[in-house]
């Protein structure tokens, strides 16, 4: 979230930057991160109260509620900490008169306790509540971050561009930028959320969940998570080569964390190839992390460039 800031302060309009106007702005986008984090935590702790029973097959190493947490603690924990994100809500949404602060701050409270209680165990649905979940994280803070930025015309980074160079010249960068972010974030996810089912597919048969290794088999996800990465490879190489020759001399430069990212989604690929054993899903499962770590990055990478 972070990242998205830094992104955009070339962008911000000279009221917000000389604070003329929101002149807590900086307080308030800490406090639309630590909402969000709480939420993400209420949901953590909602998530593991449902899953006891299978964690204590896939992970008795981390298992926390019962062992070191009495469940009905985790629960108070769980609506505390949802109720002081909702809190931030409403007033973030006085503060600059606009709705969906409290809209996705309800939304994603609500949705992070059906998919713990309910949709976690049905095919697909939970894994895919979790990858927009995790893709409506930059979708906010665009919101929060376009009523306050100068026109696209006048934006500093696109002054150095060629005229009607290509297509990307021509999108309004800040949305682009946002929406792409969105996108990737959300397929990695889904990535993520079914190797993470095939790794505990033994608790899970515990709670008669249905999800895509149990339903399918663990071969048959294997091959979906292998096809989704190699999508999201295809997917982003279009914007690559397009953006040489918005870049030109200085591509290699300016998109070096890209060409990081894509030898770590190639030998995710790689692995892919071998029998899913635990290790080999974990040793995945965490190149994935890093490579997402790389993607919310690249803004800081960009700005000290």
């Amino acid at each position: 979230m972070y990242g998205i800031r830094v992104f955009f302060i070339p962008y911000l309009s000279e009221d917000v930057l000389l604070k003329r106007s929101h002149p807590n702005e900086v307080l308030d986008y800490f406090l639309l991160v630590f909402s969000t984090v709480l939420i993400a935590a209420a949901g953590n702790i909602i998530n593991d109260y449902f899953d006891v029973k299978a964690d204590r097959i896939n992970k008795p190493d981390k298992l926390i509620i019962g062992k070191y947490i009495k469940p009905r603690w985790a629960i108070v924990s769980h609506w505390i900490l949802n109720f002081i994100a909702f809190s931030i809500a409403c007033y973030l949404t006085w503060e600059y008169e606009t709705f969906w602060y409290v809209f996705i701050h309800l939304l994603s409270i609500n949705v992070l306790w059906f998919y713990s209680m309910y949709f976690k165990r049905r095919f697909l649905i939970g894994n895919l509540f979790i990858a927009a979940l995790t893709g409506l994280v930059p979708l906010l803070c665009g919101i929060h971050f376009l009523g306050l930025t100068t026109p696209f015309q006048s934006a500093n980074f696109m002054s150095d561009f060629k005229e009607g160079a290509n297509w990307i010249s021509q999108l309004n960068l800040k949305i682009f930028f946002i929406v792409a972010l969105a996108f990737f974030a959300s397929c990695l996810n889904l990535v993520r959320e079914i190797l993470k089912d095939m790794e505990d597919v033994e608790g899970d048969l515990l709670l008669k969940a249905k999800t895509i290794p149990i339903v399918l088999g663990i071969n048959k996800a294997r091959w979906i998570s292998l096809i989704s990465l190699m999508a999201i490879i295809a997917a982003s190489l279009p914007f690559l080569i397009q953006g040489y020759s918005v870049f030109n001399e200085t591509f290699i430069r300016v998109m070096a964390p890209s060409f990081m990212i894509y030898l770590l989604l190639i030998i995710c690929c790689l692995l892919l190839l071998k029998k899913p054993e635990r290790n080999n899903l974990k040793r995945i499962d965490l190149i994935l992390k890093v490579t997402m770590l790389i993607g919310c990055c690249m803004p800081f990478y960009w700005y000290f460039l």
